[in-house]
């Protein structure tokens, strides 16, 4: 298992230097540069749009642009943002908890509300407690997420309920612990429901399939003949199998912890790295993308690696050597 770990982790090498070459040349090829902003400002001298190009770098050729920024990654220094003039890993530092704070809290949420009601729905099938859950899951599946966050907005304005957007109020630094808590709280649950809605619709319905294919085969069939009760059968048996599947979903999902939702994020005016990747691609903030790109290709790898651990944990049938 360490040798297998230890390969996929030296894979993850070459596997992150081809996609960040592939991103950057893409925002390269892209029309315009973080200085058009200002070319359209006439009070700003052709002088001083060359030495803000010479200042930030972009006076070279992209070649060189590149290879500068790789070996300030080597470093672990992700550079310098053009937009905010601060060090990217301090842009990142802060958008981090936010970001951390909405995707564990959905993500929990979708994964326990999706197996749950997959498992009752497969149980209860063709029934109309079925074919509730059914009608719910595509709901999530077919709702637009920008559609459903613009809806919990309207109805946060008109009833009052939730507060609007962002995740503190100008009175948080001023409340004790408690209550600076259950702010946060009540500005997480719109975001939060957006995610989950759309998250464990598909979670329930994947759940609902497998496990009615487990159900399906020989053994289960075997386990019934021969009196064993259904708790059992079901539980012990059937859902054990079924939730293979799911766990290597459960690793690919871990890569989105922290990549953020960038139209949740930004229709509620959210502070995570969704709204700032949005943001810097906008302004052709190349750094702060690139850094955006290498957290997300690294979690997208150890996801996947945590997902095959996991799968080799409940299933002794799986080794990798």
């Amino acid at each position: 298992m360490i040798k297998y770990i230890a390969r996929r982790l030296i894979i993850m090498l070459p596997e992150l230097w081809i996609i960040t070459i592939i991103v950057f040349t893409l925002m390269q090829l892209s029309p315009g540069t973080f200085l058009d902003q200002y070319k359209l400002d006439p009070s700003i001298s052709k002088e001083t749009l060359q030495s803000m190009a010479k200042e930030l770098g972009l006076d070279k050729p992209a070649v060189v642009q590149y290879f500068y920024w790789f070996g300030k990654l080597l470093r672990l220094d992700f550079g310098y943002s053009f937009y905010y003039r601060r060090p990217v890993i301090d842009l990142i530092s802060e958008r981090l908890l936010g970001t951390f704070v909405l995707s564990l809290y959905s993500f929990v949420l979708s994964w326990i509300i999706g197996i749950i009601l997959g498992v009752v729905s497969a149980l209860k099938k063709y029934t109309l407690t079925d074919k509730i859950l059914t009608v719910v899951a595509f709901s999530g599946l077919a709702l637009p997420g920008f559609f459903l966050a613009l809806l919990l907005l309207y109805m946060a304005a008109r009833t009052g309920w939730f507060p609007v957007a962002g995740m503190y109020s100008p009175e948080t630094v001023r409340l004790d612990v408690w209550n600076a808590f259950l702010d946060i709280f009540r500005r997480l649950q719109l975001p939060a429901f957006t995610l989950t809605f759309g998250g464990f619709a598909g979670l329930m319905r994947y759940q609902r399939g497998t496990l009615l294919d487990v159900l399906n085969e020989d053994y289960v069939e075997f386990a019934r003949a021969k009196g064993m009760p259904e708790r059992v059968v079901i539980y012990k048996h059937a859902l054990r199998n079924a939730i293979n599947p799911l766990v290597t979903m459960f690793g690919g999902s871990l890569a989105g912890l922290l990549s953020g939702a960038v139209i949740t994020e930004t229709i509620f005016s959210w502070p995570g790295l969704g709204r700032l990747t949005y943001q810097a691609l906008l302004q052709k903030d190349y750094y702060v993308v690139m850094a955006s790109t290498v957290i997300s290709v690294v979690l997208l790898v150890l996801g996947n690696l945590v997902g095959d651990i996991l799968l080799a944990a409940v299933d002794p049938r799986i080794r990798y050597e």
